[in-house]
């Protein structure tokens, strides 16, 4: 299982939210090529960066920031980005750049033709975000929640060709409050694509219950917070996921 370490952009900057909100933002010293070399000298390898202020504009807001990233990680390991990727030239244009795999949340949720088309269009490189409290799928940078089920939905995009899906509890995400398992393997049980868990990620229990469901269809977790506050890890949390899948 690959822990995947999280690099959340706003303003150019590398920060961390509490439950999204854009008003409970923790901003850390390190620029994001420093932050992608850090986790690459660490022993990443994937990257999981989030455009924050794209994903509250609809359109990509720190593409200098992005850019760095993939430059200093180079070809060693792959970087999936999210946040206002909404429209067939954003997703070529970040592939261009270098980035291995796009992540559509709210485009896929509110133009389910878009999502079809660019897993046409970009076979392989495609993974959706399903954001969700109590089953319900979020949009809008979690600021709207609507009625669709997350397992429902999902089920649709898998049918499209969608790579992964990452699934986030919203209600858990940077408050080190532990992975909802129980939701992760649910989903990932009606799926045959994997599932990317994410949202609450706290401790190495939490890296040995995932383990103990991998072969669910959880094929990685996000960690964010947790390594940055250093209440977690990341070279020990790697370690214990490949100790797990040993066992």
């Amino acid at each position: 299982m690959l822990i995947i370490p999280a690099i959340d952009l706003k303003d150019g900057q590398c920060v961390r939210l509490k439950q999204g909100l854009m008003d409970q933002v923790t901003v850390f010293p390190n620029s994001p090529r420093d932050q992608a070399r850090h986790w690459l000298s660490q022993g990443a390898r994937r990257l999981h960066v989030v455009d924050l202020d794209g994903a509250f504009a609809g359109k990509p807001k720190n593409e200098r920031a992005i850019k760095e990233i993939v430059e200093e990680v180079g070809d060693d390991i792959p970087v999936q980005l999210g946040g206002g990727i909404r429209d067939l030239d954003t997703i070529e244009r970040c592939l261009d750049d270098g980035v291995s795999y796009v992540i559509i949340g709210t485009a896929a949720v509110k133009n389910p033709g878009f999502l079809h088309d660019a897993c046409g269009a970009f076979p392989g490189h495609i993974i959706v975000g399903l954001d969700a409290r109590d089953g319900r799928v979020a949009v809008d940078g979690w600021s709207k929640m609507t009625g669709h089920d997350v397992i429902d939905l999902a089920r649709k995009y898998e049918d499209y060709g969608v790579e992964a899906i990452i699934y986030t509890d919203i209600g858990r995400d940077g408050m080190l409050s532990g992975i909802n398992i129980e939701a992760t393997v649910k989903l990932a049980q009606a799926l045959l694509i994997p599932v990317i868990a994410s949202g609450g990620l706290s401790s190495l229990d939490d890296i040995r219950r995932l383990c103990a469901v991998e072969e669910e269809g959880i094929s990685a977790t996000i960690a964010g917070r947790a390594i940055y506050d250093g209440s977690l890890d990341f070279a020990m949390a790697q370690a214990t996921a490949d100790q797990g899948a040993k066992t």
